[in-house]
């Protein structure tokens, strides 16, 4: 992975996914969860605080140890248990139908197939399952797309594989999902930021 990818990107995405109007949204999309939880792309555990009462345990999918242990503090002060299940969203260790809810924050950008990982979810979801998003990407104004498609090259050599331009709704939608909520807009901030603050929150279920 390198000394940046490994060591150093972790710290920086534990700030800038931990600020003020980006907890509002973690409180948006954790609403729901219930049961087993899969969780992937776990980070250094933002979503800990937000999970509701109904959630029982998380699997939690983290390929960065660094980020894994980063979350020591908020797993020992979480009242629910966190096990690392494996590595790869691509690949999951979870069987067939044993999730009842699933979470994603910030993590389909990166993972070089989401729709593979997004198919991965929905097979180990149980019937009525669902799966809850908090995801940035393509912007639906032409001129900030036109910003997208130059930054997403540095983007992605800079910041783990992470694009720009990816459309939640439609991932969900190869994948077999059907969004029955979706919120999305623009992170508060200065115009010159928007490339890389067009967020979307919600929820999906198998099709």
């Amino acid at each position: 992975m390198g000394l940046w990818s490994d060591r150093v990107l972790p710290h920086i995405v534990e700030k800038a996914c931990g600020t003020g109007d980006i907890k509002k949204r973690r409180v948006t999309a954790c609403d729901g969860l219930q049961g087993r939880v899969l969780e992937i792309g776990f980070g250094s555990g933002h979503n800990i605080p937000f999970y509701p009462a109904a959630v029982k345990e998380v699997a939690a999918v983290e390929p960065t140890d660094v980020a894994w242990r980063m979350s020591a503090q908020r797993r020992e002060a979480s009242g629910v248990p966190v096990e690392r299940s494996g590595l790869d969203g691509e690949c999951l260790m979870e069987q067939d139908g044993s999730c009842d809810s699933a979470l994603s924050t910030f993590t389909l950008c990166t993972i070089p197939d989401a729709v593979q990982a997004l198919r991965e979810v929905r097979r180990v979801l149980k019937p009525g399952g669902s799966f809850h998003f908090l995801e940035h990407g393509r912007a639906p104004t032409e001129s900030v797309q036109v910003w997208q498609r130059r930054l997403e090259p540095v983007q992605r050599r800079m910041f783990g594989g992470c694009h720009l331009t990816r459309h939640v709704p439609s991932l969900l939608a190869e994948a077999g999902f059907e969004v029955v909520e979706l919120e999305e807009d623009y992170l508060p901030g200065p115009a010159f930021a928007r490339p890389f603050g067009y967020g979307y929150v919600g929820r999906a279920v198998v099709a």
